[in-house]
């Protein structure tokens, strides 16, 4: 029986293996150390929240989390960060019971959830269409190195 779980500190090097899996998958390169994802997921401020889903204790995915805000809604939402299910266990609702337990998870009142998907990636696409996911409109983009440095 598949069943979703809070992470812990104990999880972080499986979160960490399942995180590279991810990024390996979209054709990213390595993921931040483990020791950063203990710091910001478990210390006396986390930053962020995540689930694994477990079948008889095999893991079969993951998902990482945390509030969003919108100002057009007047609501607070719930961005995924990160979302993966292990190949063998696609097909299996794996990745709809996580979102479900996210939102069960979350306690800051989420009307809507957001989260990105690699365009290239027809298949994940197809499932967050199913579950009835559509465009938000916009691209995200992101600052950092050089360009994060020169505000400072």
């Amino acid at each position: 029986m598949i069943a979703c779980r809070p992470v812990t500190r104990a999880d972080a090097a499986t979160l960490h293996t399942l995180l590279q899996a991810l990024s390996d998958h979209d054709g990213g390169g390595p993921v931040g150390p483990v020791e950063t994802l203990v710091a910001h997921g478990f210390g006396p401020r986390p930053l962020f929240h995540a689930l694994l889903a477990e079948d008889t204790g095999q893991v079969l995915g993951m998902i990482l989390f945390y509030p969003d805000y919108s100002t057009h809604r007047g609501q607070p939402g719930l961005f995924v960060q990160d979302f993966y299910v292990l190949p063998e266990a696609r097909g299996r609702g794996v990745g709809r019971r996580l979102l479900s337990a996210a939102m069960a998870h979350q306690d800051w009142g989420a009307g809507y959830v957001t989260l990105g998907v690699d365009p290239a990636n027809r298949a994940a696409r197809a499932v967050y269409d199913k579950l009835g996911f559509r465009p938000r409109g916009y691209d995200f983009l992101i600052l950092d190195g050089a360009g994060l440095e020169a505000l400072k």
